[in-house]
């Protein structure tokens, strides 16, 4: 048997360390920070100004939200919980507009039911006075959607309900739930509290991060096939949305294939962290970091997270990419709550 010399297994390490053809590697790295007043996972994370909002959150032990709202002063390095959200969910759909926070969809409890019930209520949370308004539902419930700001108008895209013959949509999804991920695009017209429906994404698919960029908004990876990590299968696909042709189009596939990934958008760039997946193999949560330029239509390779994580939530306050909570492996093994506190920030390079 041949053996491998020491100048061959360095060049083959530094081989496997290389980014992808077509991506450029960023240095740098991920320091902690504060850490969330309680363990939190299953949640969203909006930034209004210097403050961040992490949104949900699950009871993995009992199948039940918890709906909290904790905020994150940045000049005070400090964490509040504020109200909680007037219906608590668990992976909801959420983002800014004229200082307010727009929550759409996710998963309920359902009395009796073990498993995740899709809702279609909307509500609106201001930070200031901390209060929460229920507003026209959406016309289609679901969880793991995504939610963008642009022209004033918010975009709800994709997500799962159940899809049981002579059900509604909002039967709880468990094991063994027939369920549809979806492709549709409902738009929420704050001045007018109503709804109306655009060309559906390509790709259905639930659990995957949608940013906007120059006015168009981009979908990136996410699970396909189901709700659940363990009947579903991950893309990494990035699909990009014209709102004034109503028009989809492929362009781009991340350098990572995975789902239930977060990130925010800086200075023009999407930056995309942390997932899940599962295979016979093993149960797998990732730290890999990645930014996109959909302009060059180019990836960039980051310093990865201390911490694995999927469930999280993220954002941009300034120049600081926030990432916090979630759990540290794939959720699903028994007697294991790996739900976490961890907050880590990045501050990117000019």
């Amino acid at each position: 048997m041949k053996t491998i010399t020491g100048s061959v297994a360095a060049a083959l390490i530094a081989l496997a360390a290389a980014p992808m053809p077509g991506a450029s590697a960023q240095t740098g790295h991920w320091q902690m920070a504060t850490p969330l007043p309680q363990p939190l996972a299953e949640t969203i994370g909006v930034a209004v100004g210097s403050k961040w909002y992490v949104i949900g959150g699950y009871d993995a032990a009992n199948v039940q939200p918890q709906g909290i709202v904790a905020e994150y002063d940045a000049a005070a390095d400090k964490w509040t919980l504020k109200k909680n959200m007037l219906v608590p969910a668990h992976h909801p759909a959420a983002v800014e507009l004229n200082g307010k926070i727009y929550v759409f969809g996710g998963f309920v409890g359902r009395s009796g039911a073990k498993g995740w019930g899709p809702i279609a209520g909307a509500f609106e949370y201001d930070p200031i006075a901390d209060t929460w308004k229920e507003l026209a539902p959406m016309p289609t419930a679901r969880g793991s959607a995504c939610a963008v700001v642009v022209d004033g108008k918010i975009y709800v895209i994709g997500g799962a309900h159940a899809n049981i013959p002579g059900k509604p949509p909002t039967e709880p999804l468990w094991v063994g739930v027939p369920q549809k991920v979806t492709g549709v695009v409902e738009v929420y017209d704050p001045a007018t509290n109503s709804w109306s429906t655009r060309s559906p994404m390509p790709t259905g698919r639930n659990h995957f991060m949608a940013a906007v960029v120059d006015g168009k908004i981009y979908a990136v990876d996410g699970r396909i096939g189901s709700s659940f990590v363990t009947m579903s299968d991950v893309t990494d696909l990035v699909e990009e949305y014209d709102p004034k042709t109503d028009i989809w189009r492929y362009v781009s596939r991340s350098p990572t294939k995975r789902g239930d990934v977060g990130g925010g958008v800086y200075n023009g760039r999407i930056y995309v962290t942390g997932g899940e997946y599962e295979e016979p193999r093993g149960k797998i949560t990732f730290w890999a970091v990645e930014s996109y330029d959909p302009k060059a239509n180019a990836w960039q390779i980051l310093p990865h997270l201390q911490i694995a994580r999927h469930g999280f939530a993220a954002g941009f306050i300034g120049d600081v990419f926030h990432v916090g909570g979630g759990s540290f492996q794939s959720d699903g093994m028994p007697g294991i709550i790996s739900q976490m506190t961890s907050h880590e920030v990045y501050k990117v390079e000019p």
